[in-house]
């Protein structure tokens, strides 16, 4: 007697046999090798391309530095930077080389601690629901154009700042903020570096295990000693990761240099002068301006090979810092 129930379809039931058959193990190995070598080829571009950079910068520095109006010498231990102004060309380096730090140093100055701030608030002060709704909104700002905070820029921070200017003029520095300054592209820098630090600073807080925490609560500390005690150092390569990724970035940053910080290049430390990047160098260099076989079109190449290796520093500096305090939890 069947054991089936009565309103069983018989005509649906099927030999196990027919409900598919078994894969081949020769299309399966094959399958693996083509996403294998998918990957490979994907690694091995990115490495090609960053050859293929390497090679380019090189070649053309190598021909700018072939021209007899530069030296090695110059370049490297000179503080005059004009080739494009009157018959004699000066092309030492650092001149563009303190514009970019300049820019670079008031940008960290400005998003690092409020990054850092920020992260904390995010991993451990805020609830759930804030948090959902704040964090998304400041990685809005790394999404914004870097042409659009040029813009904010010129329209926004430089005529608030001029504001400031009586009182300069009464301190007799002769710091005046003009319409292009190194602290208002410092700061837009600053406002579009921002949600780097804040994001990988909240994610490394957040990665730091819960039981660290409760510890730390069981033997009396406060809200904020477990956070800057604990947490906080518990995360510190991660978070020393994301400042090094940000301060790259704004040593990289072009449009609002170009746009914000003016274009004389000259060593200063004062934010209301007028500087120039290497980054708004190459800008004003393949504007058209200059000819294409030219010294001064060459120069743009060695620019770019020095910010290269600037930020190859900085990537190198961060993989240090990550094995020197990487921290493993079970």
């Amino acid at each position: 007697m069947s054991s089936l129930p009565a309103n069983t379809d018989r005509g649906a039931i099927r030999d196990p046999n027919s409900l598919g058959r078994p894969k081949s193990r020769a299309a399966r190995v094959l399958r693996e090798r083509i996403i294998v070598g998918a990957l490979a080829v994907a690694a091995t571009f990115s490495i090609f391309v960053t050859t293929t950079i390497v090679v380019v910068l090189a070649k053309e520095t190598i021909g700018f530095f072939e021209f007899p109006e530069v030296s090695i010498s110059e370049f490297f231990f000179s503080a005059e930077w004009n080739p494009l102004l009157g018959a004699e060309k000066h092309f030492g380096i650092w001149p563009l080389i303190a514009g970019t730090l300049l820019v670079t140093l008031i940008a960290a100055s400005f998003a690092i601690p409020v990054g850092l701030i920020s992260a904390i608030y995010l991993s451990e002060y805020a609830s759930p629901r804030v948090r959902a709704t704040l964090k998304p909104a400041l990685e809005i700002l790394a999404g914004i154009p870097t042409v659009v905070y040029g813009f904010f820029a010129l329209t926004v921070l430089t005529p608030v700042l001029q504001k400031l200017n009586p009182f300069l003029e009464r301190l007799g520095d002769g710091w005046t903020f003009g319409n292009y300054n190194a602290m208002s592209a410092g700061l837009a820098t600053g406002i579009m570096i921002l949600p780097i630090v804040c994001s990988l600073s909240e994610d490394a807080l957040r990665a730091v295990p819960r039981s660290l925490r409760d510890g730390a609560f069981a033997l009396g500390g406060t809200k904020f000693d477990v956070s800057v005690k604990v947490v906080l150092p518990a995360a510190l390569s991660g978070i020393v990761a994301a400042f090094l990724l940000a301060i790259s970035r704004a040593v990289g940053e072009t449009m609002i240099v170009a746009l914000a910080a003016g274009g004389i290049a000259q060593i200063t430390a004062n934010p209301t002068a007028e500087v120039q990047t290497m980054t708004a160098y190459m800008v004003q260099i393949f504007l058209g301006d200059a000819p294409a076989f030219g010294v001064e079109y060459k120069s743009s190449y060695a620019v770019a090979a020095m910010l290269f290796l600037m930020t190859f520093g900085l990537t190198m500096v961060g993989q240090s810092v990550l094995r020197r305090f990487r921290e493993e939890y079970d």
